[in-house]
């Protein structure tokens, strides 16, 4: 099977990421997209917010539940140390060598990825999609795609997908001082996050 891999933080998932899985899904006919919470991020105090492990991963499951082609795995989250790129690709591609894996990234992660950890172990393991935020990016990022490929045979498609201006953090922010979240994720996460209070500022 053809495999999309999301990672991140979801802190919380909000329609942004599920829009980029399901572009990525359509464009590359891909057979399931797999969300990867990440347990231990290298770039990020862990729970900065607050918010639990468990609680981030259950948004997550909530998210992706009623899609058919989409995956809740917790390779990331159970891997009990920091959780790279490069290591879960290829524990992904030792487990399940039957898979093609496409790792999907942003715009800007694909200008930074020679900053990443060890990123030369991740070109062998997969299909890097990287997403576009609008057309007058298309230019630049051919021209990096380009370079990433002469000098290290990476194999890196554009993925075209709409532009969300939306962040996990304006999320937390908001539901912080009891702001509507509503369109911003799944409604089945916005009723979670109501009913746990999550994100609400503990006073002291």
């Amino acid at each position: 099977m053809k495999i999309g891999i999301m990672g991140g933080t979801f802190d919380p998932i909000h329609i942004g990421h599920l829009l980029l899985g399901e572009f990525a899904y359509e464009n590359f006919r891909l057979d399931e997209i797999w969300f990867l919470p990440n347990g231990n991020p290298p770039h990020k105090t862990t729970d900065v917010s607050g918010v639990s492990l468990d609680d981030r991963i259950e948004m997550v499951r909530l998210a992706t539940d009623d899609i058919p082609y989409f995956r809740l795995n917790l390779h990331e989250a159970t891997a009990g140390k920091h959780s790279y790129t490069y290591r879960t690709m290829r524990a992904l591609r030792q487990k399940y060598p039957e898979h093609e894996f496409y790792f999907i990234l942003g715009a800007d992660s694909l200008f930074s990825i020679e900053e990443w950890r060890n990123f030369r172990e991740i070109f062998p393991n997969c299909t890097i999609l990287a997403a576009m935020r609008d057309d007058k990016d298309a230019e630049s990022m051919k021209r990096q795609i380009g370079y990433l490929h002469e000098k290290y045979c990476a194999d890196i498609r554009l993925l075209q997908a709409p532009l969300v201006e939306i962040s996990s953090t304006t999320i937390r922010n908001r539901a912080e001082h009891g702001l509507s979240i509503r369109y911003m994720v799944p409604e089945v996460v916005s009723e979670y996050i109501h009913s746990r209070s999550l994100y609400k500022r503990q006073s002291k």
